[in-house]
């Protein structure tokens, strides 16, 4: 081999390795982070312990965040009996002034201890381990869509979920939606949607008590939200859903029969039930945009569409 080809094969040789190494320098390394928590202990009796060894494993803000996500949804179980431990609520400014640091010490043991909690569990155990990595972080109150009579109904503070920033970013978090769901008992289902959501998919189903909390760069007012459908796929947005733009639908307005026009790229099995087994309609997708039409009949209260029968939108009809 000579001198020329030896250079030439050495410089190949480095590129790969650049090429192989990338992800890790540039992006996040988010398998080894999870693994990483799965070793830890499922409970803890002093947050100290939990964030010393978040600080041991875990080097930028990043790492660490991802640490405290996931740890959060994979030990901490939702049980609303918890609401039954502490009181939330407060009188007047003064009561909770008094009261409210208290709270929040006791409902962060409790969630670190038992692995139990509510809302308020999850995301001041996630702020708390923030702060106590130097992480800018704050909670965010404010109100959730989920079942059919939220749509159209008046604002309600119901939900705690967290709002941080990394390398001058803000971003959006809830960990307790990340851990699973509560049908009756609570179903452990962790997942990363809800870390880092991005703002368009978040709005769906949050709406925060300062509208500058949505991280969107043109505000929606609480009425707008409050009439939008419910968008079910977790990657399709609001702007996805051409018509109708209301979530209450009014059949004597539109004779009987409703149109939809919906953006999706993908061509799909569309169906709707009004409650009952679903009901295959004709769709055609017209470079991107299903359109269909459902007929509607009297006495009905709520209209579920499918696509290739899972739950895609959710409407109340008027």
């Amino acid at each position: 081999m000579t001198l020329n080809h030896y250079k030439k094969l050495m410089k190949n040789l480095s590129l790969i390795l650049c090429l192989l190494a990338f992800p890790l320098v540039f992006g996040q390394d988010y398998a080894r982070i999870d693994a990483t928590i799965e070793l830890y202990p499922e409970s803890f009796e002093d947050i100290e312990d939990l964030s010393a060894m978040i600080s041991r494993d875990f080097h930028s803000d990043e790492e660490k965040v991802r640490g405290i996500y996931s740890w959060i949804i994979k030990n901490v179980a939702y049980d609303p009996d918890e609401y039954k431990k502490f009181n939330y609520n407060f009188k007047n400014y003064r009561e909770r002034n008094g009261k409210e640091e208290k709270v929040r010490e006791q409902t962060i043991e409790r969630t670190l201890k038992e692995g139990v909690a509510v809302c308020e569990g999850y995301a001041m155990l996630f702020e708390k381990l923030c702060n106590m990595q130097g992480i800018s972080n704050y909670l965010v109150r404010g109100d959730i869509k989920t079942h059919f009579n939220d749509i159209g109904r008046p604002f309600k503070k119901i939900h705690m979920w967290n709002i941080a920033v990394i390398d001058g970013q803000a971003y959006l978090f809830d960990p307790t939606w990340g851990a699973g769901k509560y049908q009756g008992k609570f179903i452990k289902e962790p997942t990363y949607f809800y870390y880092k959501t991005p703002p368009k998919l978040f709005i769906k189903t949050h709406y925060p008590e300062l509208e500058e909390d949505t991280l969107l760069g043109s505000m929606i007012s609480r009425e707008v939200y409050a009439n939008w459908p419910l968008v079910i796929v977790e990657e399709m947005s609001l702007d996805d859903v051409e018509m109708p733009l209301s979530g209450i639908i009014d059949p004597e307005s539109s004779l009987g029969q409703v149109d939809f026009g919906v953006r999706w790229d993908e061509d799909v099995v569309v169906s709707y039930s009004f409650g009952s087994d679903p009901r295959e309609v004709e769709a055609e997708n017209q470079n991107g945009l299903i359109r269909f039409s459902i007929p509607f009949e009297l006495g009905q209260q709520n209209l579920l569409i499918y696509f290739d029968n899972e739950p895609a939108l959710a409407f109340k009809i008027k």
